[in-house]
């Protein structure tokens, strides 16, 4: 199917809608009702979601690529094996969410409230979590190569199995986070320990 190109969709009604094997390239959505709609194997690339409502709706090994989210309410929408390198999420309702493999690198989740969500072997390298709320999230084995950390809170957070290089401690808040033993031995060298 050939990709629409370049062109606004405003205050349409696609509630429950299925795009799979859709393609949208340089489009912009407001005020598109996309609750449990549902994406396989489609592709939006450089788009634009503006007070989009994706309530509860379903996504599986679909692309959103360097596409905005601003506005949007996302709460209980699940996402296999999707691609979002370079995707970023401004004042959105995203929790929870659930992630369950693919690629969420460079992806843009500053100050974001993510309490309560899941993100579970999920490529995040460089991901930007900046002040983030996860706050009894589930972030394990995600791959959190060079993310950005700083000011995140992570308290009970599950951080079992993640690469937690790019973290440190003394930057954000890990109060009863739960992590495996050589996370453990990595952020004591982290914080200048000897451990022998």
């Amino acid at each position: 199917m050939e990709p629409v190109q370049d062109r606004s969709y405003a205050g349409e009604d696609w509630y429950g809608e299925s795009l799979t094997g859709r393609a949208f390239v340089r489009c912009r959505f407001a005020d598109v009702d996309l609750i449990e709609a549902s994406t396989h194997g489609a592709l939006f690339e450089e788009c634009q979601f503006f007070n989009v409502r994706l309530n509860a709706s379903q996504h599986t090994d679909s692309a959103f690529l360097r596409c905005t989210f601003r506005r949007c309410t996302l709460f209980g929408s699940q996402w296999q094996g999707c691609k979002l390198t370079g995707s970023s999420f401004v004042d959105c309702d995203l929790r929870p969410l659930t992630v369950t493999g693919g690629d969420w690198s460079f992806v843009g989740l500053a100050r974001a409230d993510l309490r309560g969500s899941v993100f579970r072997d999920v490529r995040m390298r460089e991901a930007d979590l900046t002040g983030a709320n996860l706050t009894g999230a589930t972030l394990a084995q995600a791959d959190l190569a060079g993310a950005s950390l700083a000011g995140a809170n992570l308290a009970t957070a599950d951080l079992r199995g993640s690469d937690l290089s790019s973290l440190d401690p003394r930057t954000c808040t890990v109060a009863g986070a739960v992590i495996d033993a050589d996370q453990a031995v990595l952020l004591a060298l982290t914080l200048g320990f000897t451990v022998q």
